[in-house]
């Protein structure tokens, strides 16, 4: 390695730097090109259309004023809206109050469904502040123990439990209504003394073992997780790969480095705040824990025309109707959990300005590293180009991070499969009925089938509907990816190196903390002066300053109820209605120029710092990425070799897969009423049911690497598979049952179901081919398409 200040290396290095101070201008080029667009567009959109609406109200105005009913529209207004501030006022003082019980209470989940307790974890050794609930039915809907069972991991980012199933259609909502028992992780505000992600990971691990325990003939249980539940999911599934089924991440920033530049400000916040040092300080500050009300005020400072004003001014538009829609969020909103300086600590160090997790680098448990290709669950990943808070490129570049490219993941046995929404927001992800009804709704049908697809990198696509209301059903297809198609996602990663500037810096930052200032901070603070901080927070007191704590709130209830029993709207047509509108959208605009403003100068901020030559420097010892096999050598591994020399063994199970891997690598692309054909074949009739799911899953993959790396080899040595005249025909009946009519099929697949054919000496297709439209192998007896050399075959073929 070239020592970088030595003489004989000046030249070499001054171009370098200079080589990197040119990418440091185009990367602010880039920026400020991308903020001015974006605002001159959005911005001027927006002022076109103020002005367009203000054209009618003048010459409504007009009129008013001109038939003598401008006095009486005017006082028309003004009642209707003192009416409407006293009336909001009165709903501010419900929620303040609502607070006030819910922290009473001990902050429960906002689940809108009954429960019972199933495990809580202060009870486990070492105990935490999680507990495994199992959510009970609702009148009319019937659950079965043998079918797959859920269970949801909430995010614990600040706020209480329950997200994902406070509404009637959402994630739980749609998994009970189909049937399956549903499991939910939620967690009490204050975490147990010493309490780290580890002791999380592993009691959680336990509340698995023990819906396992509860559902012994059901498959093992599908994971759901939501945002920062969704890294939870990924290392749970890492440390403990055999007890998890299925796991679907919704929204979770993994890459925490990735994102387009001039689109995703948050990522920035660890270079420009500190890195670890404000977590730590916040810790100390707390008494040793961390407050989740600075993360919520994160959250809210991404769209604050949204969070400070808009949701405040749909409430006061009509405080009648939007009440209970607005007190029912913010009973989630505003119910702040606490984290212990250990959790938030690894948090950060490891996901958000580290992003070791998707680097195969994160350490849990005395240094135990985490790796997400020692998953053996097939993983759904579900994004939205709308997500300001988790955008595709930290949903899915893990993926990139993790893989050699698709070819590894095929070999490795992995599914994964993403799905991307084209504008629904984070947090529309998890409560958005519209999304629970669709998106939700089939990711929970292709459960059933998702383990009959073969190993590779998939997106889901919803294509197009059938039916309507109650008998509205998607056409589902999996759509065969490469790395490169993700990284068309991204505009470049070559950005990512500033970020490895942000972490050796936060690293220092944290040692030094520790070393100086830490001890002095610590004394200072007592159990008086942490709950004095955490109660005067902002998020907290604009929340209490409205309830009836405060003495000047107290005529607003008995004033509401006056209001109520005389309430006069204006008109719907009342000009002054729509200059409200028009001033209240200016405010929005205004708090939204703002954000614009501050996001550009934020970024260009970060690029000016650490996109310098010195600073680059400094950060290229964290700038590393896991050991890669160059996609060549994948065929060399001796695991691989293994399986190639038993390329000629089997039976018919054996003969069967691999030639719907086959079918499906011409095909590039399969409809889920295909897969839910191939699930039925593979796991209700013989001789697949007996092979049990794991055995199964095993075969599956194996030749997934067979006709991966010797396709041709793949196809000549199916006569040894299959030596009886009658297994082949039944073999490849099977086949064109699952794969569906021949006149639906694409020329290169017919072409390969051609070829299947003919080297198991059967008849032609023909122009006549008939299609398959009773499976072969129903009621099929055990013992009657034995494989007759498997006694030859290795331990997966």
């Amino acid at each position: 390695m070239m020592p970088l200040y030595s003489p004989e290396n000046f030249f070499r290095r001054e171009a370098e730097d200079g080589s990197i101070q040119a990418t440091q201008a185009q990367d602010l080029g880039e920026v400020a090109s991308a903020h001015v667009q974006k605002i001159t567009a959005s911005h001027s959109a927006r002022l076109r259309e103020v002005w367009q609406q203000l054209n009618p109200l003048f010459g409504r105005l007009q009129d008013a004023a001109n038939h003598g009913e401008l006095y009486k529209e005017a006082s028309e207004y003004f009642r209707d809206a003192a009416q409407r501030f006293v009336l909001t006022l009165d709903v501010l003082r419900e929620r303040g109050n609502n607070d006030i019980s819910h922290e009473a209470a001990g902050m429960p989940p906002v689940l809108i469904y009954d429960y019972e307790v199933i495990v809580d974890g202060k009870d486990l050794t070492p105990p935490v502040n999680y507990v495994l609930l199992k959510i009970k039915p609702p009148e009319g809907v019937v659950t079965f123990d043998w079918k797959r069972p859920y269970l949801i991991i909430d995010p614990r980012a600040g706020h209480g439990a329950g997200i994902g199933g406070f509404k009637p259609d959402s994630q739980v909502g749609v998994a009970l209504h189909d049937g399956h028992p549903v499991y939910f992780t939620v967690f009490r505000p204050m975490p147990e003394p010493d309490q780290t992600l580890a002791d999380v990971m592993r009691a959680e691990a336990k509340f698995v073992g023990e819906i396992r325990r509860r559902h012994p003939d059901a498959p093992k249980p599908i994971i759901v997780g939501n945002c920062q539940g969704g890294w939870a999911t990924l290392i749970l599934a890492a440390a403990n790969p055999e007890i998890t089924g299925p796991l679907v991440i919704n929204g979770a920033p993994v890459a925490a480095w990735s994102g387009r530049k001039g689109e995703n400000p948050m990522r920035y916040n660890g270079g420009l705040l500190g890195g670890v040092l404000p977590a730590l300080i916040l810790s100390d500050l707390g008494g040793g824990v961390f407050d989740g009300a600075n993360l919520v005020q994160n959250f809210e400072l991404l769209n604050p025309g949204r969070l400070y004003f808009g949701d405040y001014f749909d409430l006061y538009v009509n405080p009648e109707k939007q009440k209970a829609r607005f007190l029912e969020f913010q009973r989630w909103w505003g119910g702040f959990h606490l984290m212990n300086e250990a959790e938030i600590h690894w948090i950060v160090e490891q996901i958000f300005v580290g992003n070791r997790l998707a680097r195969g680098e994160a350490r849990i448990e005395r240094g135990r590293r985490l790796d997400i290709k020692a998953i053996r669950s097939p993983i759904i990943v579900f994004a939205s180009q709308g997500d300001n808070i988790t955008p595709p490129q930290q949903a899915l570049n893990w993926i990139v991070d993790t893989f050699v490219d698709e070819h590894e993941i095929r070999i490795r046995g992995h599914r994964i499969v993403y799905m991307i929404h084209d504008k629904v927001g984070h947090l529309g992800i998890f409560v958005s009925s519209s999304i629970a009804r669709k998106e939700h709704s089939e990711v929970t049908s292709t459960m059933k089938t998702i383990e009959a697809l073969a190993p590779g990198l998939y997106e889901m696509t919803i294509d197009e509907t059938t039916g309507e209301g109650v008998h509205e059903h998607f056409c589902v297809s999996f759509h065969e990816r490469k790395m490169s198609d993700l990284a068309a996602l991204d505009d470049s990663r070559d950005d990512e190196k500033s970020f490895a500037t942000v972490s050796r810096l936060s690293e220092l930052g944290g040692e030094l903390y520790d070393m100086g200032a830490r001890p002095f901070v610590q004394a200072a603070v007592n159990h008086q002066a942490a709950e004095f901080l955490r109660n005067t927070h902002p998020a907290r007191v604009q929340r209490r300053m409205f309830s009836d704590r405060n003495p000047a709130m107290k005529f607003v209830a008995q004033a509401a109820e006056n209001v109520a029993r005389a309430r006069q709207p204006a008109d719907r047509d009342n000009p002054f209605l729509g200059l409200e509108k028009i001033w209240a959208e200016g405010v929005v605009q205004t708090l939204d120029f703002w954000r614009d403003i501050r996001d550009f100068a934020y970024e260009m901020t970060f690029f000016g710092i650490y996109g310098n030559p010195w600073l680059r420097r400094l950060g290229a010892p964290n700038a590393y990425a896991r050991k890669r096999l160059d996609p060549g050598e994948l065929a060399h591994l001796p695991e691989v070799q293994e399986i190639l020399l038993a390329v000629d063994r089997g039976g018919f199970d054996v003969a069967v897969i691999r030639m719907l891997i086959l079918m499906a690598e011409s095909r590039g692309t399969v409809r889920r009423n295909r897969l839910e054909r191939s699930a039925k074949v593979l796991s209700q009739d013989e001789p697949f049911a007996s092979l049990g799911a794991e055995k199964r899953a095993a075969i599956i993959r194996e030749q997934t690497i067979v006709v991966e790396f010797a396709r041709e080899r793949a196809i000549e040595t199916l006569p040894d598979l299959l030596p009886e005249a009658e297994d082949r025909r039944r073999a490849v009946e099977t086949v064109q049952y699952i794969a569906g009519s021949v006149d639906e099929m694409e020329p290169q697949t017919v072409k390969t179901l051609e070829k299947l054919r003919s080297v198991l000496n059967l008849p032609d297709l023909g122009s006549s081919a008939r299609a398959v439209t009773r499976d072969p192998l129903e009621n099929q007896a055990p013992a009657r398409l034995a494989a007759p050399n498997r006694e030859k075959a290795t331990s997966g073929a």
